[in-house]
Order: C-alpha cells, then sequence, then structure tokens
C-alpha cells in the first residue's frame, strides 16, 4: 500500500451558504438572514410549539410500543393524516383511492425521490427527456436535486419583479407559455408567491393547455396566512382541475422537529390502478436509499393531527407565529421609513410567509456580508424570522447604510423576459439547503 490517498484529486467544496458563513464568522454582531428554519425572538433558537414538546416526552414512555422497521412508504397513520392535511379530508381524489403518499427523510428526500422517480418514468416526449422549470430564487435548492436525479434540461421561471419588487404574473404566464409541452413545473411554497386565486387560474388554464406538469413543494403550509385550508387552497385547485402531480411536504418549520427529517411525497393520479404502480416503484427506490423511514417524528404529527384537541392547540401556535412574522415584517417597514432609506418598502408588508424578497441589489448584499457581518441569500431573499428584538435597529441601519451607500443603477436587475440568457442554466448549483 502506498503513503499517498486514493482521494488526492477530490476537491475542497467553498461554501457559499449564508448560515455556514455565519457560523465561521468571529464577529459579535453577526446576523443571519438566511435560516432555513423559523426562530423565537431569542438569537439561533428554533421555534418548536409546546404542544409538539409535549408529545416528544410522551411518546418514548409508551409501553405499546415496537422498534421494528416500518414500511418502506412509511407509516399510514402519519401518511394519511398528512396528505388530509393538505389535500382535504373529503377531496374527491382520496374518496377515489387516486391520491396516496410516502412518508421521507426530511421535505429533501420527498424531492429527491419524486425527481428520480420522474426522470425514470415520466416520458412525455419520445424523442427528447423532460424539461424541468425551477423558479429562479429556488434553483439553487432544487437544480442541484434534479441534476443529479438525471435531468440535463434544467430552466428557470421568474414570477417577482426585483425592479419594481412585486409580482409579474403576465410575465410568468408568458413563460410558462413558452415553455415545451409537458415539461415539469416546480412550484414551490404557493401561497407565499403573491398570485391571487385568479391569477393561479390563469396559471393552471396555461399548465393544462401545454400539459405541464405540476411539482409542488410546500414547506410552511399556514406561515403563510394563518389558516392551513388558505395556505393549501392552489393546490385544492390542482387536484380539482383533474391534474396529475407530485407534491413535496416538509414538516421541520410548522413542527418545528428539524432534527428528526420528516416528509410526505403526494401522488395524485388518474386512478388507483397507476397509483398502486406507482406506490411500487416508490417503494423499490426507498428500499435501496434509506430503506424505511425513522418513527419518532411521524408518530408525533400523526398523534397531533388525528387528536383535536392536540391539533387545535398547535394550529393556535401556527396563528402566533404568523402574527409575530408579520409584526416583525411592519417594524422593519418602520425602520427604514424612519431612517430615511432610499426606495419603497413596501414590498415588505406586502407579502407573506416565512420568506421575503428585500430588494436589496447583489452590490448591496454583498456590503452587508463584508461591512456589517449581515448574510443572506444572494438574490436578496431573507427568512423574516431571523429577525428578531435584539438585532431589528442593527439590521435596519445596517440595510440603511447599505442602499445608501451602493446606489449604481446600472447593478439593478434586467427584468427583459426575451433575453434567453434568462432561462437557461449552464451550471446546475450543487448544493443544497436540506429541510
Amino acid at each position: 500500500m502506498g503513503t499517498l490517498s486514493v482521494f488526492l484529486d477530490v476537491p475542497l467544496t467553498e461554501t457559499d451558504l449564508p448560515l455556514d458563513v455565519y457560523r465561521e464568522d468571529p464577529s459579535p454582531k453577526k446576523v443571519c438572514l438566511g435560516h432555513t428554519g423559523c426562530q423565537t425572538d431569542c438569537p439561533d433558537e428554533a421555534w418548536i410549539p409546546l404542544v409538539v414538546q409535549r408529545v416528544l416526552l410522551k411518546i418514548p414512555q409508551d409501553p405499546t410500543l415496537d422498534h421494528e422497521y416500518l414500511p418502506h412508504l412509511g407509516m399510514t397513520a402519519f401518511t394519511t393524516a398528512a396528505m388530509e392535511l393538505l389535500i382535504g379530508k373529503d377531496n374527491h381524489a382520496l374518496l377515489e383511492n387516486r391520491a396516496g403518499a410516502v412518508q421521507t427523510v426530511g421535505g429533501t428526500g420527498a424531492l429527491w425521490i419524486g425527481a428520480e422517480f420522474l426522470n425514470r418514468w415520466y416520458k412525455p416526449n419520445d424523442f427528447a427527456p423532460a424539461t424541468v422549470y425551477i423558479s429562479v430564487p429556488q434553483i439553487g435548492n432544487l437544480g442541484c436535486i434534479f441534476h443529479v436525479a438525471g435531468f440535463t434540461n434544467i430552466c428557470t421561471y421568474h414570477y417577482w419583479d426585483p425592479v419594481n419588487l412585486t409580482v409579474n404574473t403576465q410575465g410568468l404566464l408568458e413563460e410558462l407559455q413558452n415553455a415545451p409541452d409537458g415539461a415539469i413545473v416546480s412550484l414551490h411554497e404557493p401561497a407565499e408567491m403573491g398570485l391571487t386565486p385568479k391569477e393561479w387560474e390563469k396559471v393552471a388554464a396555461v399548465m393544462t393547455a401545454k400539459h405541464l406538469f405540476p411539482f409542488f413543494d410546500i414547506e410552511a403550509q399556514g406561515l403563510a396566512s394563518g389558516n392551513l385550508d388558505r395556505d393549501a387552497w392552489v393546490l385544492r385547485h390542482f387536484v380539482d382541475n383533474n391534474f396529475e402531480l407530485l407534491c413535496a411536504q416538509s414538516f421541520s418549520k410548522i413542527f418545528g422537529i428539524y432534527d428528526e427529517r420528516v416528509g410526505n411525497l403526494i401522488v395524485v393520479t388518474k386512478d388507483n390502478e397507476t397509483l398502486i404502480r406507482i406506490h411500487s416503484q416508490m417503494a423499490e427506490q426507498i428500499s435501496m436509499v434509506w430503506f424505511c423511514p425513522s418513527s419518532l417524528g411521524g408518530r408525533v404529527i400523526a398523534t397531533v393531527l388525528r387528536n383535536p384537541a392536540l391539533r387545535y392547540e398547535w394550529q393556535q401556535s401556527l396563528k402566533t407565529l404568523v402574527k409575530r412574522i408579520m409584526l416583525i415584517r411592519e417594524k422593519l417597514k418602520e425602520k427604514l421609513r424612519i431612517l430615511g432609506t432610499p426606495g419603497s418598502w413596501e414590498h415588505l408588508t406586502a407579502q407573506s410567509g416565512v420568506n421575503s424578497f428585500i430588494g436589496l441589489l447583489p452590490s448591496q448584499v454583498d456590503f452587508l456580508a463584508k461591512r456589517k457581518h449581515i448574510y443572506l441569500l444572494p438574490n436578496g431573499q431573507i427568512n423574516i424570522c431571523s429577525i428578531n428584538s435584539r438585532n431589528l435597529n442593527y439590521v435596519a441601519q445596517s440595510i440603511h447604510e447599505a442602499v445608501v451607500s451602493t446606489t449604481d443603477e446600472d447593478h439593478r436587475p434586467s427584468t427583459d423576459l426575451d433575453d434567453p440568457a434568462r432561462n437557461s442554466i449552464n451550471e446546475v448549483p450543487t448544493r443544497c439547503r436540506f429541510r
């Protein structure tokens, strides 16, 4: 045996994710606005509902539980309760036994199983592989998953206008209209995208005409409006309009159990026979990846969702968190107004949910990182829960300084939808933010 490793050619991957850079920064002033989860008012403290904490302590003490492997597709009590939460208990797809679900290792696991399944079995065109469309804010999270799953045609679409700081519904509809027939469209957190129900109806109509396949990605149901059913309306509209679709669910944010890695992959098909065949293929996939999911997180969620009293307490916790998110948005906007920060900041309160486009240029994001030790995504998207009573003033003052010191209009992002470079992905990101 030689003295040199056979892995000498393995390169070092340098991280550029906000949380990783934040952790390595020794500055006492540092702030991470790119957390993937929900935080309390205390810095770096994950939010977890009290009812979930109680159930977490109670379940391991149940003497009737065994520690056998779960089935490949997971715990039926969990998958059924999770699916009913999103699709609705009385949805016709459920009543007709053509909607089913698979328990996965987090929302990322649901995305991975779904992407790999589509690459193997979704063939809208005999002459070319399917094209995948991913929204610009999510290309870093999802692009790598679809790329590793085997997709080679990965494009972006835009729904946010970074110049006017508003939703560009017409631009979105045009991009979908120009997509190749049968393309897969990833719809991440539709309740937070800012489209009205009427606009979503137009999106669904275009996708029907173009035979586009929707792959929903929902990780924060209830945190956009405080109402679980309202946040699920878009998905239910697609189901009611007879789409076949996949939907990745994550429970990390809304239950606060990040370390348990609980996800769910919903499958809606045309008939029960197709669903059975799809489940058989997914069971085979899972047997080769993680064999079966872990049980504790799924038991916690199933326990809460199936007990009316516990479910009500959990829903109240979500509403309290949403009120805090809305209050932070209002306070940040007011701080920037008092400071006289150039520009309009109305978009902060016009948006909803955990994530928000704050409206900063790349040069201003860079200013915050290098001069103020404040880290966020390069596209200016932040996690509102990362702002608390301790760092609000510092964040607002730093944003003000960033805007005042970098006002070069040449750095303003383009919104030319006719530019083909906007939709071509030359290099798919290779790192994801897992959830």
